[in-house]
């Protein structure tokens, strides 16, 4: 059974950009990202539960070998077509050791040299207006959804929606200009919780001071520590993660 037979089998699709929730137009580093967060999802450690968690995975790997190739993805693209005889398709290749030299590990000090680099930059505010239009103006969604912040961030993350609605470039929901102060405090309630919480974690961990904001990011609003850590490390790792090798170059054929 060919690659794109295999997507349709097993994600409903043979088209090799909707299995990872990108359009055609997707830049490699859009690819590079999507599949990171969707092969997450079936990576066999990770999906337990799920009979064909490695099948996915697998495929998810050669998918992502031929849309990272440029000559294999202009002839999927030109005539949806792919190269099942290339070396990339055809040898024996351990997909998740290729998985992790594409994604190598993020440590916690790569954690912390991004949070200062990332905060207050243009990347930042893209990443929270984006947010905002997502969410419609819901700010309790915004900032759980909002890397490398905590409650002490909602201000400043609140003067960049208020800057953009005011230059006219996104929708004033109302959810957010007309928040009710009961929600607020909830959400400080809520805040505070977590910041107590958080304090125990950096003792467990024996994490100093300087490494507290760390502490907030990966206890906040989430079911467990694991999850937030690997929710953490996933954005991250998608992100910034270092180029892969090169795939080797083969015949291209009908599936």
């Amino acid at each position: 059974m060919g690659l794109l037979e295999r997507c349709r089998e097993l994600f409903n699709t043979s088209n090799l950009y909707e299995v990872l929730g990108v359009n055609k137009e997707a830049s490699e580093a859009d690819i590079r990202k999507n599949y990171y967060k969707v092969s997450l999802k079936v990576h066999p450690d990770r999906a337990p539960d799920d009979p064909q968690a490695t099948e996915k995975f697998q495929v998810l790997g050669k998918l992502y070998a031929v849309l990272s190739d440029k000559e294999q993805r202009a002839v999927y693209d030109e005539q949806g077509l792919v190269d099942e005889e290339s070396d990339v398709l055809s040898q024996d290749r351990c997909w998740e050791e290729y998985w992790r030299l594409l994604f190598p590990k993020i440590t916690v000090q790569d954690i912390l040299e991004f949070e200062k680099k990332y905060k207050g930059s243009d990347e930042e505010r893209e990443d929270v207006i984006r947010l905002y239009v997502q969410h419609e103006g819901d700010m309790d969604a915004i900032t759980a959804s909002a890397l490398c912040s905590s409650q002490e961030d909602e201000p400043r993350l609140c003067r960049i929606i208020q800057a953009a609605i005011k230059s006219g470039e996104v929708e004033a929901f109302r959810a957010f200009t007309k928040e009710s102060q009961a929600k607020k405090r909830a959400r400080r309630k809520r805040a505070d919780r977590e910041r107590e919480e958080a304090e125990e974690m950096q003792k467990e961990m024996g994490l100093g001071e300087d490494e507290e904001s760390l502490v907030m990011m990966l206890k906040k609003n989430q079911q467990s520590r694991e999850r937030n850590f690997n929710s953490l490390l996933s954005d991250l790792e998608a992100k910034y993660s270092q180029k892969g090798t090169k795939q080797q170059k083969g015949k291209r054929a009908k599936k």
